[in-house]
């Protein structure tokens, strides 16, 4: 843009025009910020402090248990295992975040009944001492999910308390301990006396009791209580939750380890029962085949009537005694192996795996406890989700590769063992062949032996597993060892007052500021000379209108020293520098004319109050009603003017001489004034005559000052056909009234031709509007404001 027409000290200008649109409303602001203020005050002062309670416990790292972090030796698991020994502690911390743990406390503090006491603004818990406790007995059909209302309590002394729903539908007064039949079900109220001169402390006072589903109180701490891994890289667990009473806070934190606990003895406990039903039915079916072996032992040495034939083969089998250990050993893994498969095999795939049960394959025992941990890890999810869920598959799927896995390495372990049996059977050949002269009984006699050998130590192996599967069961430890018991901070971490407070002052600045902003966006009118100057650069303003109060005189008066005065006294002296280069050639007058864009923006109270102000001066001014389409001037003259010939007739009539229409006004000896006239039907034709022309000279030769009031220049044509008559032309602009977007039309007008000479005049500016947004105003007037009005600057 041109540089002309927008200098850069308008830019800086209008950077303190910005800011004073804010500044001049200082008291809004004030109030905002103190109304804020108090707000905060009072929400702070009845809104219950929040106290936050913290445990430390630590994640026991249990190797004895054979933990799946022990199994990181199989390549084969070797991606499996390491996502499970990444995830472990999130593992456990989510099932101390569970709905299922977090339910077993509430149930066992009984936190889902919420206790009160009823205050004249607000309502206090009540938990580390309470006057009474209410058991809810059972509940009526009719009321669904076991909800129950919240019911007033009264003491009224020691065996007698009154008792009253929220909704006010039942109400009476009944003795401790009886059973009470309320719309909803059965309750007893018991009353707590260990503490008398609490429980008195008591009487006349209101207690609320809120019954709630123990889902829903477990719902509400899931989302209140907070569970992470304190230190990365360690089994450092830390539980906190704020609650504004620390008492209830910390008595759940502790609670909830010592359910966690419970949970984790509870998992153990299943594996070395199960365990132990196993061991159990084993050794009732060796101690039948050991019976049946020694039997058939006895019967073979009485049928046959030996004594000792071990004696004749001794040296032959002191040679053979090797292999027969080795037979021993191996007959006693390849008897584990295949009762192992023969369990798996009829065994459903939700069932644990015996562990520890001899077989001395270091693979097959590891991948059976793995195995058992990711069924409890299964069971625990489907306890809160279903089987469809994306993580039980998953955990399915890798079940049904540990069992393939186990089942195929017991297999191929006992594939291996019936291949070394059978390489010490061929080495027993060998022997045999020796002792050939060996009777054949003898033979059968150490394979009976050897039979009782073998069920004798797997029945001994079974009663040691048996002992120690009850040692497990008896000795098992808690899960999680507790570094912090729960304790609570002695500051509130909620409300946070200072945060609060300057949240409040900020939201009590910010609410004005949007306000004055919004009108300011919404608002359409031109409000100050800036506005004007926006649109119309180049083109002076020379008066800026006061805005008039209720009461006050439209018209300036004799010595009057009002701010509207004092406004046009400026514009009369800015009308001299405007003519201070017009030539007063045969000593005419100055013409003026005063239009508008619409209807209604002031100019013929400004062109009145003009011609007063000219009049004061001792010259000779005469106010000329041109507006001939809608004459507004005969508003300001007495009653016997209103009906006077003017301008219209003129023109027609061209007998009449301009002494004929021009009427002396009663308002100052100087000022005279023309009325418009009857309203002619073609008032721009009537305009276009030579007569109009004629008249306006006639007029400079015995006046001063020519003022003419004009129709407005958008809506008719009448102004442009005769500004080429003025001297200046007077453009007046309403402030609240007038639409910025039409000051692009005078801008047009000018820029065309249409309109010359034009100088503005901004009227009914609010007192804060003045000048350059007031900063210094009229404040050399002595017009007396009230305390009130000065403070906001009115």
């Amino acid at each position: 843009m041109d540089q002309k027409i927008f200098p850069k000290e308008n830019k800086e200008v209008s950077i303190k025009e910005a800011v004073e649109q804010y500044t001049r409303y200082w008291y809004l602001f004030l109030l905002g910020a103190f109304i804020a203020l108090v707000v905060a005050f009072i929400y702070i002062r009845y809104t219950p402090k929040l106290y936050e309670s913290r445990a430390t416990i630590i994640i026991k790292d249990e190797k004895s248990s054979n933990s799946p972090i022990d199994l990181a030796a199989f390549s084969q698991f070797g991606n499996f295992l390491s996502r499970f020994n990444s995830s472990k502690i999130e593992n456990e911390l989510s099932i101390f975040n569970s709905k299922r743990i977090i339910e077993a406390t509430v149930k066992e503090l009984g936190l889902n009944i919420k206790y009160e006491s009823v205050g004249a603004i607000k309502t206090t818990e009540m938990y580390s001492y309470l006057p009474f406790t209410v058991q809810y007995q059972s509940f009526k059909k009719e009321s669904s999910n076991n909800i129950a209302p919240k019911l007033y309590f009264d003491i009224i002394s020691e065996s007698e308390y009154k008792i009253e729903d929220e909704a006010h539908t039942f109400s009476g007064n009944y003795k401790f301990g009886e059973s009470v039949s309320l719309p909803f079900g059965e309750i007893t109220v018991l009353p707590n006396t260990n503490e008398p001169e609490k429980f008195k402390g008591f009487l006349e006072k209101k207690v609320l009791v809120t019954y709630l589903p123990v889902e829903n109180v477990a719902l509400n701490y899931q989302a209140k209580v907070s569970v992470i891994n304190e230190i990365k890289n360690s089994n450092v667990v830390e539980l906190s939750i704020a609650s504004a009473v620390t008492e209830k806070a910390e008595e759940f934190l502790n609670e909830l380890i010592d359910q966690y606990n419970e949970d984790a003895i509870t998992d153990r406990n299943e594996i070395a029962k199960k365990t132990s039903q196993f061991i159990a039915s084993r050794i009732e079916i060796i101690t039948k085949e050991l019976d049946s072996v020694e039997s058939n032992k006895e019967i073979f040495k009485s049928s046959n009537r030996l004594t000792d034939i071990q004696a004749e083969a001794q040296i032959i089998l002191e040679n053979a005694s090797e292999y027969n250990k080795k037979q021993l050993d191996v007959g006693t893994q390849l008897e584990l192996s295949k009762t192992m498969i023969d369990y798996m095999e009829n065994s459903s795939k939700q069932d644990l795996l015996p562990s520890n049960i001899g077989i001395e394959s270091q693979e097959v025992a590891e991948s059976v406890n793995n195995y058992n941990q990711l069924i409890l890890y299964r069971n625990k999810l489907l306890q809160n989700s279903t089987s469809k869920n994306p993580v039980v598959e998953n955990v399915n799927s890798q079940l049904e590769q540990i069992r393939s896995s186990i089942l195929g390495s017991l297999k191929n372990s006992s594939n291996a063992l019936k291949v070394a049996m059978k390489d010490l059977n061929i080495q027993e050949s060998t022997l045999n062949s020796k002792i050939s002269q060996v009777p054949a009984k003898e033979k059968i006699f150490r394979g009976i032996e050897r039979q009782q050998t073998i069920k004798e130590q797997l029945y001994l192996f079974l009663l040691q597993q048996r002992e120690e599967a009850s040692i497990s069961l008896a000795a098992t430890s808690p899960k999680a060892k507790i570094v912090d018991y729960a304790y609570s901070n002695k500051t509130p971490v909620s409300p946070q007052i200072p945060l609060i407070y300057l949240g409040a002052f900020m939201a009590g600045l910010l609410v004005p500021f949007m306000g004055i902003y919004g009108v300011n966006l919404l608002n359409t009118k031109v409000t100050s000379r800036r506005d004007v100057e926006r649109h119309l650069p180049t083109t002076p303003i020379v008066g800026e209108i006061p805005k008039i109060k209720r009461g006050d005189s439209e018209l300036i008066q004799h010595n009057d020293r009002s701010i509207m005065a004092e406004a046009y006294r400026i514009l009369r002296t800015n009308l001299q520098y405007l003519f201070i280069n017009k030539l007063e050639e045969n000593n005419t007058g100055k013409t003026l004319i005063v239009t508008s864009t619409i209807k209604g923006e002031g100019k013929t109270f400004v062109a009145f109050n003009l011609a007063l102000t000219l009049a004061l001066t001792g010259k000779k001014v005469v106010l000329v009603g041109a507006d001939i389409r809608n004459p507004q001037l005969q508003r300001y003259l007495p009653d016997h003017l209103k009906t006077k010939k003017g301008l219209t007739e003129y023109i027609v009539y061209g007998d009449m001489q301009v002494e004929d229409v021009v009427a002396q006004s009663e308002y100052n000896s100087n000022l005279s004034i023309v009325l418009s006239g009857a309203i002619p039907p073609n008032p721009a034709e009537l305009l276009m005559q030579k007569r109009t022309t004629t008249f306006i000279d006639e007029l400079k030769k015995e006046f001063d000052f020519i003022i003419m009031d004009t129709a407005p220049s958008m809506l008719v044509t009448d102004t442009i056909l005769i500004n080429k008559l003025a001297d200046i032309t007077l453009y007046v602009v309403r402030a609240g009234y007038t639409d910025k977007r039409l000051l692009d039309f005078p801008q047009d007008a000018i820029n065309d031709g249409r309109l010359s000479n034009v100088a503005m005049v901004l009227n009914n500016v609010n007192l804060n509007n003045f000048g350059y947004g007031n900063k210094y105003g009229y404040a050399y007037s002595r017009e007396e404001r009230s305390l009130l009005q000065k403070l906001l600057n009115k």
